[in-house]
Formats: structure tokens, C-alpha cells, sequence
């Protein structure tokens, strides 16, 4: 069964892909917190492109995010869309945060800009 969250978490994974995100991949997170229902996690080396991903995710989502964090120094951008928060890391930030190993429990999708493979490594 596809809930409005997960399709909204796909959507955004795509997006960011659009923008050539590096390493994306979303974890559902339902079954641990109920902080959210989906994390969406991304890289980009530059300011320009975690600004470019941002905006693009922002842009092309009919819904409008519920908060917003980190735009102004781009090294770490929060999206918030409370059913799914997505983070937008420099490289560097999201190795030093590793995020992943926090919430090492939730199954994770990686997502890849090859469209016969956009959401093939499902590990439950």
C-alpha cells in the first residue's frame, strides 16, 4: 500500500536527483519515531548545488514545507514537510553528522539517476 508520505518521499528523492544529489537515499522511519514518517538524505560538494537541490525540491512539490533550516550557510538544509524531512548535506557535514548510523534500524531505499534502478536497493 503507497501512502501520500511515501509517494511525497519519492518525489523529493527524484528531485534531488535532477540536481545530481550524490548518495541519496531515504529511510522510513515509521516503525522508530514519531518524529516523521520518512528521512530523505543527500550530498552535494558546492553551496551552488546543495542551493540547486533545495530549490529545486521546493519548487516542484505541490506541498510547501512547514519549516526551513540551514538556507542561509548551505551546509546542511532542512526541509521539513512534517510526513517527510529532508537534509540537504555538504559532503563533508554529512560524513562529520552521519545521520544513517542514527537510524541504522530504519529500512533504506538508495536511490541512483539510472530510471530502470531509481529505487532498487530496498534493505528491510
Amino acid at each position: 500500500m503507497t501512502d501520500e508520505a511515501s509517494i511525497l518521499s519519492e518525489a523529493i528523492a527524484r528531485l534531488a536527483l535532477e540536481k545530481t544529489a550524490e548518495n541519496v537515499i531515504s529511510l522510513d522511519v515509521r516503525k522508530i519515531t514519531s518524529l516523521t514518517d520518512f528521512f530523505i538524505i543527500c550530498s552535494a560538494d558546492t553551496d551552488i548545488q546543495v542551493k540547486a537541490i533545495s530549490d529545486n525540491i521546493r519548487k516542484n512539490t505541490e506541498h510547501k514545507p512547514w519549516r526551513i533550516e540551514g538556507y542561509e550557510q548551505l551546509n546542511w538544509v532542512l526541509l521539513d514537510y512534517i510526513d517527510v524531512v529532508v537534509h540537504i548535506f555538504k559532503t563533508k557535514e554529512r560524513e562529520y553528522y552521519n545521520l544513517e548510523s542514527l537510524w541504522a534500524d530504519a529500512p533504506l531505499t538508495e536511490y541512483n539517476d539510472e530510471p530502470e534502478n531509481i529505487s532498487s536497493n530496498k534493505n528491510i
